[in-house]
């Protein structure tokens, strides 16, 4: 646990950071159109991995109290996301109405495995490590 403690900052950044490219890389790789979801989860998750690595580099424990709840919102997002598209009926609690739909699996690795589980695992992951996050050394 010691270890995870030290190094739970690093840990966050480079989780954002491989979510961040994985976005990138479906979007504009795999030529994957974002729906509107996807849209704010990438708003949530963009901004965490520059201001984890400024964190990283600075060694801010400090900003714990700013990606905690940006990670968590994300994740609702996520989980949203992911019960739109496996849950039936569920779509219609907020069907997307510009572009391509919300319900739409671009993967579907293993059956379960779709790219708002892959963000939801992401911010869950950033959360716990967040968690992890040794406080400030007091001044």
């Amino acid at each position: 646990m010691n270890i995870i403690r030290k190094y739970a900052l690093y840990l966050a950044w480079i989780v954002s950071l491989i979510a961040t490219l994985g976005s990138l890389y479906f979007s504009e790789v795999r030529e994957f159109v974002p729906c509107e979801l996807c849209w704010f989860q990438r708003i949530m998750m963009y901004p965490l991995t520059l201001f984890l690595g400024i964190a990283t580099f600075t060694n801010d424990f400090g900003i714990k109290k700013y990606i905690l709840p940006a990670s968590i919102f994300g994740s609702l997002i996520s989980l949203f996301h992911y019960l739109e598209q496996k849950v039936p009926g569920f779509a219609s609690i907020k069907p997307c109405t510009d572009g391509v739909p919300c319900n739409v699996q671009y993967i579907n690795w293993f059956g379960f495995v779709t790219i708002p589980f892959l963000a939801l695992t992401a911010f869950i992951l950033i959360t716990l490590l967040m968690l992890f996050v040794k406080p400030s050394p007091q001044k």
